[in-house]
Formats: C-alpha cells, structure tokens, sequence
C-alpha cells in the first residue's frame, strides 16, 4: 500500500486543483445547494474512475498513437466546455429559469469523456502503477480516481453552498458566475497546450 502513497497524492492533486470539474461542482453547490448536486458529484467521481480505468487498460496509449483521435477529442472538449462557459455566463440565480438544473449523474458521467484535465491526469498516473498487468492498472486507478474524486468533489460542492451564502445580492452573483465561467473558458484554450 505505502508504494501508492506518490500516486495517491499526485492524483489527488491533479483532482483537487482548479479544473473544469471544481469550477462546475463549485458553481452548481452555489446554485442549487448540495442536495441538488450530489448525483453530479457522483457522476464525477464514478466517470473520472472510468477514465482512469480506460487508460490503464491501453486506451491512453492508442489515443497517444493516434494524434488525429486526440485532436478530435481536443477539439469537441474545448468546444463542449465554452458551451459550458456560455451558459454559466448568462446563468442569472437570482431569477432562475425553469429549466435552469445541475448536472444530471449521466451528464456528469459523460463530460468526463471530453474533460482534458481529467485525460492529462490520468495518462501521467499510468506512470505511477507502469509495472503492473493491465487489468491491475485499470482496478488500481479506478478506485483511486473515484475514491478521491468524491471527497473531491463533496468539498467543492460544500464549498460552493457555503459562498452562496456570501452572494447576497444580484450582482455578487453576476460576478461569480462570470468569474466561474471565464475560468471554465480558460481551459477550453489549455485543451491544445
């Protein structure tokens, strides 16, 4: 157990640090409250240990050998996460819109496909567990990613109920909400760095 120690922390650094996910579950936990966003903390948590397991069983390595399969996927994630961005924008909590809603657990799940941050954790983890049968790989990260990201994930939700309470008025909100959103927008450009 004490050799997954550095992989441990490197993962939970690569989870923890500002990233699409953090500043989606920090801004729906101000939105809609913790209650409310739990099935995205999970969908998060439960995708990023698919992603891990995906890499450790090779996929990784056919996405690094295929550069036109990782353009595509660089391309479709920066154009998903400024749709994010956009929407967060022109989110107004204090005159929510009927069908304003977090993520859904299936939303949350799939966005993890087109995370870039989530991949660039993931393939720098094989490193860490490089010596052990795939299928050891693949179980070995899954249950780290998914196991980390939810402690991960709760946090940054309770993070973000408790700046809701903070935002008390209109243009607090407009404020952080633009603010979530021109970071969201920011990784869209890091997606080709």
């Amino acid at each position: 157990m004490s050799e997954l120690f550095p992989l441990i922390g490197f993962v939970f650094l690569g989870l923890f640090s500002p990233g699409p996910n953090v500043i989606l579950i920090t801004a729906s936990g101000a939105r809609f409250g913790i209650q409310r966003t739990v099935p995205h903390v999970i969908g998060v948590a439960l995708g990023v240990g698919v992603i891990a397991a995906v890499t450790g069983i090779g996929i990784g390595t056919l996405m690094a050998a295929q550069p036109g399969l990782a353009i595509v996927l660089m391309v479709v994630a920066s154009f998903w996460i400024l749709w994010m961005a956009y929407n967060l924008w022109r989110a107004d909590p204090a005159t929510p819109k009927q069908n304003d809603r977090p993520f859904s657990f299936v939303e949350a799940v799939l966005f993890q496909w087109v995370n870039p941050k989530v991949w660039a954790v993931a393939l720098s983890a094989t490193a860490y567990v490089a010596t052990y049968p795939p299928l050891q790989q693949a179980g070995t990260l899954a249950a780290i990613f998914s196991t980390l990201n939810l402690g991960v994930g709760t946090f940054w939700a309770v993070a973000g109920t408790l700046l809701s309470y903070l935002l008390t008025n209109p243009a607090a909100w407009r404020i952080f909400m633009r603010a979530m959103a021109l970071a969201l927008a920011g990784f869209s450009v890091l997606v080709f760095l």
